[in-house]
């Protein structure tokens, strides 16, 4: 019955994960998969979590089925971080936001919609970008394509070129943003490039998806949504998937959102009837659990505080180990500008490592990266940083 099953050999990200728990040395490191790392390596369990979780312990409820889009309560509070509470979208009740199962949720959700009412648009993608975003999209059955994104020469972005490539693309067509922390370059556009390129997306009425995952972790919660507001305050309609695996530390609850902005309120009843529809072909309706526990963190003066001070700790960790990686690089291969290591910003890192270079960094050292040279930032600490950067120069100098 299945001979004719095409195998699948796992995702190459994931996969690092395997290769990582195979190792036996002392001193492995991964610096593959996404996932933040505190300073003893651990996976975090925020406070802010922790209270509002121990504060509903107090009262146990039953555990109904969810609307179609969510809780209602998450789903607006979603709304005020990525757009603000005094937002004209926001005020005037032309977003329709869904809760989704994580960021890829989101992503899939939006996609099938795109699929149904932009059937014959086609979807840009930056180049290089998250491997998954080809996918999501693909497999809804559009066509995807790339655009200039990453200059390896500078270590930045190819903006005349993007900006040529998006005049040339054909109306309603998709181009997915990432708004802040580039996965998989931590390049960003500055703000003057963002009221250029979406001048452009206006102008050639192209429709923008935006892909926000690590809101927090590049300056802080409102200068990381420097794209999505501008967008709303152009008057565009567009599409923000949000994630909080990240910042909330939330990896295994699945919890995100899909929001899409409108012209008016009519368009986003239509808009927010058809994603509940979607839902329900999909998976009729997200969990209770992650976005009861994030309603109460978002929605408490005194919890979100204290989340907003949390993220700010992993935001400045993550830059000191950028410094002192630039530091010891810097000093120990001279001649070679790594100034683009500090430059970048969130989780990630494009390192200028050559596949090979990557591979004998596995096999002599035990640290592993992802094929093209993206690392995870995050799983550096003050005591493994010296002995990646030592390794790293290994590899370079030979």
């Amino acid at each position: 019955m299945f001979n004719h099953v095409d195998y699948y050999p796992g995702d190459p990200i994931l996969g690092l994960n395997d290769l990582y728990n195979k190792d036996t040395r002392a001193e492995k490191v991964n610096l593959g998969v996404g996932v933040y790392y505190d300073e003893d390596g651990n996976l975090p369990l925020l406070d802010s979590v922790l209270k509002a979780e121990a504060e509903r312990a107090k009262a146990p409820q039953a555990r109904p089925y969810l609307p179609m889009s969510g809780l209602a309560s998450y789903n607006t509070a979603v709304q005020r971080l990525l757009f603000g509470a005094d937002s004209a979208a926001v005020t005037e009740g032309r977003i329709a936001t869904i809760q989704s199962i994580g960021g890829s949720g989101a992503l899939r959700v939006g996609a099938e919609f795109v699929k149904q009412y932009f059937p014959q648009s086609k979807v840009y993608v930056s180049k290089p970008t998250w491997g998954n975003h080809i996918s999501i999209f693909e497999a809804a059955g559009l066509e995807v394509g790339e655009y200039p994104y990453y200059d390896a020469q500078t270590g930045g972005v190819k903006f005349d070129a993007l900006l040529e490539a998006f005049k040339g693309y054909n109306k309603h067509d998709v181009v997915l943003l990432h708004p802040c922390c580039h996965n998989p370059t931590g390049v960003d556009l500055t703000p003057a490039q963002w009221d250029v390129l979406l001048d452009v997306v206006k102008e050639r009425e192209l429709l923008a998806f935006m892909d926000i995952a690590y809101q927090g972790f590049g300056d802080d919660f409102e200068t990381d949504v420097y794209a999505i507001r501008k967008a709303e305050a152009l008057g565009l309609s567009y599409f923000v998937s949000s994630s909080f695996s990240k910042n909330l530390s939330f990896y295994g609850e699945r919890l995100g959102a899909l929001s899409v902005v409108s012209a008016t309120a009519e368009e986003k009843r239509l808009v927010f009837s058809q994603l509940q529809y979607i839902v329900r072909r999909l998976y009729s309706n997200p969990p209770c659990h992650p976005a009861t526990i994030a309603s109460d963190v978002l929605n408490s003066d005194e919890l979100f505080a204290l989340w907003t001070e949390e993220v700010a700790q992993m935001r400045v960790r993550i830059k000191e180990m950028r410094q002192r990686l630039f530091e010891v690089l810097t000093a120990k291969v001279p001649g070679r500008d790594f100034s683009y290591i500090t430059a970048q910003r969130g989780m990630f890192s494009f390192s200028g490592l050559s596949p090979e270079q990557v591979a004998r960094l596995a096999s002599e050292f035990g640290i592993y990266l992802v094929s093209n040279g993206r690392m995870c930032v995050a799983g550096l600490n003050t005591k493994n940083i010296d002995y990646v950067a030592n390794a790293f120069v290994a590899v370079l100098q030979d």
